[in-house]
């Protein structure tokens, strides 16, 4: 099961920096994004992202400052082909998420499976802000 790691903001801004100004027309092609819902429950703030082909050692989950970036690659097979139609990306790849401000970090859970990768922010509860 992959780990939500916590990153420095200025080190997540600055490797997202690096990347935007190395992209070029013929680089970008190569940096995708998988598929993802994010959506609400009355408990909890989910993401969900389909990235079937990826071990778990292939991707990064970081959250910082309500930001969450995932990063990662999905290999292509090295296969002599004739390609009649091509859609399943391969590559690296790359999604970032602002979380909202409403929800316990520190109780976030993520798990990889059946080619999803699915994280869940439990919501504060309402009485979470009061004063003891």
């Amino acid at each position: 099961m992959p780990a939500i790691v916590r990153k420095s903001i200025p080190a997540v801004v600055e490797t997202r920096r690096e990347i935007l100004h190395a992209v070029s027309w013929h680089v970008r092609a190569n940096i995708w994004s998988p598929p993802a819902d994010v959506y609400e429950t009355d408990e909890s703030f989910v993401i969900k992202v389909e990235i079937a082909g990826v071990r778990d050692e292939d991707f990064e989950v970081a959250v910082e400052n309500n930001l969450l970036m995932i990063a990662g690659y999905r290999p292509d097979q090295n296969e002599r082909r004739a390609y009649h139609q091509m859609e399943i990306m391969f590559g690296k790849f790359e999604l970032t998420f602002e979380l909202p401000t409403h929800i316990e970090m520190e109780n976030a859970t993520a798990q990889y499976k059946d080619g999803f990768l699915m994280i869940v922010f439990p919501k504060k509860s309402a009485n979470h802000n009061e004063v003891k």
